[in-house]
């Protein structure tokens, strides 16, 4: 799986909503209403399914799904 498609997958399934509803632009706080626990969540699921580190200040960076999509890329590399 794409590290495009398997980030979407996880915003899919901790915030209950249709892969199909996700774009790379799509931004997380609010357009898919993700809480600031939500996000911790997120950041968490990331790094363990990337075997990553997301240290907090890139992760406070981190707007919108490609944002995630480009760390990941960024750090997997």
């Amino acid at each position: 799986m794409a590290i495009e498609e398997k980030v979407k997958s996880i915003i899919a399934e901790l915030l209950d909503i249709e892969v199909s509803t996700i774009e790379p632009a799509t931004k997380l706080r609010s357009e898919l209403e993700a809480s600031s626990i939500d996000l911790v969540e997120l950041i968490a699921a990331i790094e363990t399914d990337f075997d990553i580190d997301i240290p907090d200040e890139d992760a406070q960076k981190m707007r919108t799904v490609q944002d995630i999509v480009e760390h990941v890329k960024k750090v997997s590399s």
